[in-house]
């Protein structure tokens, strides 16, 4: 939509015509890495295998091997591909069904001295 040659219109005022930052009219993307495409073809093919390793475990698996990499660059490998390791989540805050709940018996109780609950029971 840009033209670089025109001749009544500068670049800054296309820009600004199209509500686009000029920084992002003069960028070039990166190319992928070849290495990273490699491990990241690694890390699928291993996710296939075995959904239950995190990234602590793929770390240790592509260090066998012999790929240099940290666990930072894998978790960002693995979000980048939307990977989640399959492991039971914490359900602390959910109740037993199966376990009773017993009542208060001291709630209308006015404990006024020590050890009044131990003698009235």
């Amino acid at each position: 939509m840009i033209q670089t040659d025109h001749s009544e219109l500068s670049i800054v005022r296309q820009c600004e015509l199209l509500g686009l930052a000029r920084s992002s009219f003069y960028y070039e993307p990166v190319p992928v890495d070849p290495e990273e495409l490699v491990i990241m073809n690694w890390i699928d093919e291993q996710y296939t295998r075995t959904p239950f390793f995190g990234v602590p475990r793929m770390v240790v698996m592509l260090k066998e091997a012999r790929y240099t990499v940290g666990p930072k660059r894998v978790r960002r490998l693995m979000r980048q591909m939307d990977l989640m390791p399959i492991y039971p989540k914490p359900r602390l805050s959910q109740n037993g069904m199966e376990h009773r709940k017993y009542p208060y018996l001291l709630r209308d109780l006015a404990i006024d001295r020590p050890g009044k609950v131990i003698s009235d029971n």
